[in-house]
């Protein structure tokens, strides 16, 4: 029995699966674009691609979930990578560890006979915090971004010079597997958005990313651009093909890239949508299986390639989630499971969408599918410590300032601050943000006062400050927007003055950082008086005998983060629709594992903690966005 639990131990740490079938080496000799076709080796091939994230999935789980697209009968990947996944801070680079190893994810994908097509951005969309910018980019006042301004294309020029040096070997110039390489990202897009800026100014911009990525290296790779075929007027580049967003008419497609590329092709919708993306507080968006496999079987006999945005969407782990917004929100944040309704589950799981394009795309080569990661329930995982966030915060030195400052102000990227008032004199009435970017509690001598919240564009509530008073506002980031033309208006915190009833509120303000860049720690015999409708860190330990995937079940609980082993899985909040937190198995450890959990709202004190064998990601509770 305990050899037993070793395998399964192993198989989940390196998450892959023992496959019979011998697969045939691929060779990656050549790639070109030549005669209206795709040619590899020579040979006229069509792009049967799935996009995957290697930074939306752990690790240990790479190969498994390379394996599935394998066994669905794609021949390629499409990944983008993101830019502030990588610089972490200003000059300092991670290409290595965890997540972030993208050189090893190059290698699984080139041992597993699959192409890759690069999209390196340096926007990427793709819901993805800022769209993949680096967030203290926004410290430099004289930058403006995805503009044609030197200390921008200074920034762009730095990335593109340390993301070659990471992928050069695998480039298919070098024997590797990358055969395409995107020059910037849907930026027909950002042209219809940005109407201020001249069409020849922002082609400006477009042409000199381009051209950075030829000089750092990428010269003599084959070039595409992507956008809306009806947005490449502003989107595409010469040298580079054109390719379709969002598009399923065969017609349009044709006709379009031809109009930009010669008048022939190769055709290839680059992002086929299979779902949609998540916001929180909205219905998750699900797309039929017979749908999704009618728009590939017409690409195909239509001889038109194509890339499913996503194959396999993955987690927002941490704090990597953007936002976007429209005329009823002011943001709409995007959730933490990054599943997409896509043919591959969040959870690395085959899907009916799945199982009906492998029987379209496969052929007498194509692997058998992988056994799924094995799925455990974790008995009720008890909290036996809690904290009052006033304890932790009591460790930080706080900011002094006349007025609030902004989160890039403090240096600061992600997570929350704390903003403190003391008054001498009382004053009543209403309190008004305006300024809150995205998520705040109000407390007045340690009591709440009320909940303000950017998506419901709720900015003011009732304060009633006694005499040697003390105001308290926690604020969240969400997440930075990453499409639009809002995106150059991405800082966080409070960033206008704080106004009660006309009264600006100035003097002494103190700020309070809570990045929770890691597990917030608490003593063993830490503990503290916590109250309903206070923040609370809640810590527990629990025991796992044979380790596997499972769902942490957050029904029960308000608003906030969880870490498992000093690892954030993400943002949960009640109001749905996501009401489970993916639990990878390569995050545990057999025997004792730490939990710890940052609740904002903390309603009801919570005592212990459950898990699922199966997620909840369609559940809306819209009446829990307010309270």
């Amino acid at each position: 029995m305990k050899f037993i639990k070793n395998i399964i131990l192993a198989f989940c740490l390196v998450g892959t699966t023992l496959i019979n079938a011998q697969q045939k080496p691929v060779k990656y000799e050549s790639f070109k674009i030549e005669d209206g076709e795709f040619k590899l080796n020579g040979k006229a091939i069509k792009l049967h691609s799935g996009e995957i994230h290697y930074a939306r999935i752990p690790q240990a789980y790479w190969r498994h979930r390379l394996k599935m697209v394998k066994a669905m009968g794609l021949n390629a990947i499409a990944t983008y990578v993101f830019w502030n996944y990588h610089e972490i801070a200003p000059g300092k680079w991670d290409f290595q560890t965890g997540n972030r190893n993208l050189a090893e994810f190059l290698k699984i994908a080139k041992e597993e006979g699959l192409m890759v097509i690069l999209r390196p951005g340096p926007y990427v969309c793709a819901e993805w915090e800022f769209g993949g910018y680096p967030w203290f980019l926004q410290n430099d006042k004289d930058m403006k971004i995805r503009e044609y301004n030197t200390p921008f294309l200074n920034s762009t020029k730095a990335y593109f010079t340390e993301l070659y040096k990471v992928v050069k070997p695998y480039l298919i110039v070098n024997g590797g597997p990358i055969v395409m390489v995107q020059g910037e990202n849907e930026f027909g897009s950002f042209v219809s958005q940005r109407e201020d800026i001249k069409l020849e100014d922002h082609k400006k911009y477009s042409s000199s990313v381009f051209d950075q990525l030829k000089e750092v290296g990428f010269k003599g790779m084959e070039f595409f651009t992507s956008d809306g075929d009806w947005l490449f007027e502003g989107g595409a580049l010469p040298g580079a093909l054109p390719t379709a967003n969002g598009d399923e008419d065969p017609e349009n497609i044709k006709k379009e890239v031809k109009k930009y590329h010669d008048g022939k092709g190769p055709f290839m919708v680059a992002e086929y949508y299979p779902g949609w993306l998540d916001h929180w507080a909205e219905p998750f968006p699900r797309k039929a299986a017979e749908r999704v496999k009618g728009h590939i079987e017409k690409f195909m006999n239509n001889d038109i390639s194509f890339n499913i945005y996503m194959v396999h969407g993955g987690t927002n782990f941490g704090f990597t989630s953007g936002a976007n917004y429209d005329k009823d929100h002011d943001i709409q944040p995007s959730m933490t499971s990054y599943d997409y309704d896509a043919p591959i589950t969040e959870a690395g799981w085959e899907t009916e969408k799945y199982m009906k394009l492998r029987e379209l795309l496969k052929d007498s080569s194509t692997p058998p599918v992988p056994s799924r990661i094995p799925v455990i329930k974790i008995p009720g995982i008890q909290l036996s410590q809690a904290i009052d966030l006033e304890d932790l915060k009591k460790n930080v030195k706080p900011v002094i300032n006349d007025n609030p400052l902004t989160f890039e102000q403090l240096n600061q990227g992600h997570g929350y601050v704390w903003y403190s008032k003391n008054f001498n004199q009382p004053i009543k009435g209403t309190l008004k943000l305006d300024g809150l970017r995205d998520y705040a509690i109000v407390y007045v001598n340690g009591e709440k006062v009320g909940e303000l919240n950017r998506y419901y564009k709720k900015y003011e509530c009732n304060v009633n400050i006694p005499f040697n008073g003390k105001l308290d506002i926690i604020v969240e980031n969400m997440g930075r927007i990453n499409y639009g033309s809002e995106i150059n208006k991405n800082t966080k915190g409070i960033i206008s003055p704080v106004f009660i009833n006309d009264r600006k509120i100035t003097g002494d303000w103190e700020m309070y950082g809570l990045p929770f860049e890691k597990a917030p720690v608490i003593d063993a015999k830490q503990k503290s008086d916590i109250k309903e409708n206070r923040p609370v860190i809640y810590k527990g330990n629990f025991n796992v005998s044979q380790v596997g995937d499972t769902f942490l079940d957050m029904r029960p609980f308000g608003k906030g983060i969880v870490f498992v082993n000093g690892i954030n899985l993400g943002r949960y909040w009640s109001v749905g629709p996501q009401q489970t937190l993916y639990l990878p198995g390569c995050y545990l450890k057999n025997g004792n594992n730490e939990i710890v959990i940052f609740e904002q709202k903390n309603n009801k004190i919570q005592n212990e903690l459950n898990t699922l064998a199966e997620p909840i990601v369609d559940k809306l509770n819209p009446e829990n966005g307010s309270n």
